[in-house]
């Protein structure tokens, strides 16, 4: 048996600076300097592909659950340098499939137990986070779902209607506008739904204690380690350009949405961007004219994806929908440097509050993750071939990701969770479209529902083809 703890390299990424990846990593505690990279082929009882949140919960509960497993993590960067550590830091009890769809596919009590399992995730990670002594900023907040003009109240009414059928209206309250306004000063707030289950984090923290903490428990991760060949079967391995790892039980593909660069997941996934703006801290007269006093996650009904986040130092997180998908999956940084989008997200967060209008911002950043072909995640393990699987999170994975890594750690250890149920243990998802048509549709789609939110701005008329849009894009 090889030991794998005991190789010292040198990082080929000596020098980067890392925490200009994001405002989580800029402001994290953790030192970012990169550990060791793979070198050499080496044999271990699980191997993971990806040091984001999926790869290090999964690694977190074999290991608790399975003392003197040998569990290594390939990291191409460093842990959180992906989606887990550039996301608005919604640890939500919302579910990839929007309640009233996931009703209609598998029926009101599947789907009442579903939600109830990402309410115990929302919880778990701050369990987790407690016991490791990880500094998440771990905040229940809840989440304030704002209708902003008339033309999206009914949104907010179909999931509350949903929630009151599934026996889960307890915890959730459809308000008036002033209701609303009472709880955040926005503009244009014409009702909301506020949850009051549901979280916030810090995302950096949260992911580079995760690390620490599989460290801890005997897990090894190496950085700096691009995967870039999967092998099933009996001799599965993980091979990078410096070695590899086989895997004597399982190997673990957890990477989101940079999976698609591998040939066996081209079209499983569809790489989506994400992209995020922050404030510098607000002063108290600022904070005293906005509101928002109780720090929940909010999120505006448009299509694409509004979403605010209060961090614990005093500044405004404003993320949205980012840049245009790129023919045939490619997920180029260049897209995320797009100085016209994050303009147009500072100009629609001073509209939300017209008291930041000189406010400065202090970052900007995007980042990319993975949404499936019908929007559902998909979690599973093949034991002849020992392929585990876990993605496609649609943006809702800080909290999603642990359910996921919980449901696949039994599965590869022979444990049940009590997930086996869940209607994301599945053997696989649909697959995109071919090429140019995948290019093609996704393209029209994010050109319609921008049109459609601006239309709802303006209020004027849908477009024409809102219809099509919508169905094309449905869930």
């Amino acid at each position: 048996m090889t030991d794998v703890r005991k190789r010292t390299l040198t990082h080929p990424a000596v020098g980067r600076d890392y925490r200009q990846t994001s405002f989580w990593l800029a402001s994290t505690t953790d030192n970012l300097t990169a550990r060791k990279p793979l070198e050499g082929h080496l044999s271990v009882d699980v191997a993971i592909l990806g040091g984001g949140y999926s790869g290090l919960w999964t690694a977190y509960y074999l290991l608790r659950d399975n003392p003197g497993m040998e569990v290594a993590v390939l990291e191409k960067d460093i842990c959180g340098f992906g989606a887990s550590g550039r996301n608005g830091g919604w640890c939500s009890v919302r579910f990839p499939v929007d309640a009233d769809a996931l009703e209609r596919r598998v029926g009101a009590e599947r789907a009442r137990r579903t939600i109830l399992a990402m309410h115990d995730s929302a919880d778990e990670v701050g369990r987790v986070a407690a016991i490791e002594g990880i500094d998440a900023h771990y905040r229940n907040t809840g989440v304030l779902s704002l209708a902003r003009g008339d033309a999206q109240l009914p949104a907010i009414h179909e999931v509350f209607n949903t929630y009151e059928r599934l026996g889960l209206g307890s915890e959730n309250r459809l308000l008036s506008a002033s209701e609303a306004y009472e709880l955040i000063h926005a503009t244009n707030v014409s009702g909301a739904l506020l949850s009051s289950r549901g979280a916030s984090v810090h995302p950096g923290n949260l992911v580079r204690g995760l690390a620490r903490a599989i460290e801890k428990r005997g897990g090894v991760i190496y950085e700096g380690s691009q995967v870039v060949k999967i092998t099933s079967g009996e001799r599965a391995s993980l091979a990078t350009a410096s070695g590899s790892l086989v895997a004597r039980r399982a190997i673990v593909a957890a990477g989101e949405a940079y999976l698609t660069q591998l040939s066996p997941f081209k079209r499983g996934l569809l790489p989506m961007s994400s992209m995020i703006v922050v404030t510098e801290p607000l002063t108290t007269a600022q904070w005293e004219e906005i509101g928002w006093q109780g720090g929940q996650s909010v999120g505006s009904q448009s299509n694409t994806k509004n979403y605010l986040t209060r961090t614990l130092d005093g500044r405004i997180l404003f993320g949205s929908r980012g840049a245009p998908y790129h023919f045939g999956s490619n997920v180029p940084d260049s897209s995320l440097a797009d100085e016209r989008t994050y303009a147009k997200m500072r100009c629609t967060l001073r509209e939300w509050f017209p008291v930041l209008e000189q406010v400065r911002f202090t970052h900007a950043w995007g980042g990319y993750l993975g949404v499936t072909r019908d929007w559902m995640p998909t979690v599973n393990y093949d034991a002849p071939s020992k392929l585990a699987r876990l993605y496609g999170y649609t943006g809702r994975g800080v909290s999603t990701t642990n359910l996921a890594a919980r449901l696949v750690a039994g599965l590869i250890s022979g444990r049940a969770s009590g997930l086996e149920d869940l209607p994301m243990h599945r053997p696989d998802s649909p697959m995109w479209e071919l090429e140019p048509l995948r290019w093609a549709a996704v393209r029209y789609v994010q050109n319609a529902f921008a049109r459609i939110d601006e239309a709802e701005i303006a209020q004027r008329r849908p477009p024409w083809d809102t219809a099509i849009a919508k169905y094309l894009a449905g869930q």
